[in-house]
């Protein structure tokens, strides 16, 4: 019996490569088309909650929902900036936000503008955690840049000026004077 624990071993070793490999071979990567699940599909229209139910108002939100999101959001600060990037390897401010939604399955679609136009308008003092918060950082025009509110003054978003996923203040100057408004889809 004194060749079991090498055999054993090698058994473990072959274990852990196949499962490697196999993740490996099974993850997406957005520049190759393949969708990685749950992940928002382009063109789908979004679910406002996980449960398909109407979007809440704002005394009626889930905050499980809204807890999950934001923890997911913050789980992915320091991720680099990739224009056009829709996963942790690098995101842009719609392929951050189309993501954290994604994971929970809330499909959003791939543009700023376009999620500009999903659920409701929220008053400036009314953004709460989870609610999407757009700015003018092109002029003209509208919503060019996209965050997530994580409550108070904060919201986390993908800047390309920094080069990471990163937490900011909707009172700092920079994007206080170029806010244009908030949507609540959860």
């Amino acid at each position: 019996m004194p060749h079991v624990a090498p055999i054993a071993s090698e058994m473990r070793s072959m274990a852990l490569f196949g499962t490697i490999a196999l993740a490996a071979l099974s993850g997406a990567c957005a520049s190759t088309g393949a969708v990685p699940h749950p992940f928002p599909i382009p063109g789908k229209t979004p679910s406002p909650s996980p449960t398909g139910s109407e979007p809440a108002t704002t005394g009626s939100r889930r905050p499980d929902a809204m807890y999950a999101l934001t923890s997911t959001a913050l789980a992915l600060r320091g991720s680099p900036y990739r224009n056009g990037g829709a996963d942790p390897a690098g995101f842009d401010c719609s392929g951050f936000t189309q993501y954290v939604f994604g994971q929970h399955g809330l499909g959003l679609p791939r543009e700023v503008r376009d999620q500009f136009r999903l659920g409701s308008a929220i008053k400036p003092e009314d953004v709460a955690p989870g609610d999407l918060v757009f700015f003018r950082t092109l002029a003209p025009g509208g919503a060019s840049h996209v965050g997530i509110a994580l409550g108070g003054d904060a919201f986390i978003h993908a800047p390309s000026a920094s080069g990471a996923v990163r937490v900011e203040h909707l009172s700092a100057p920079y994007w206080s004077s170029r806010f244009v408004g908030a949507r609540r889809l959860i």
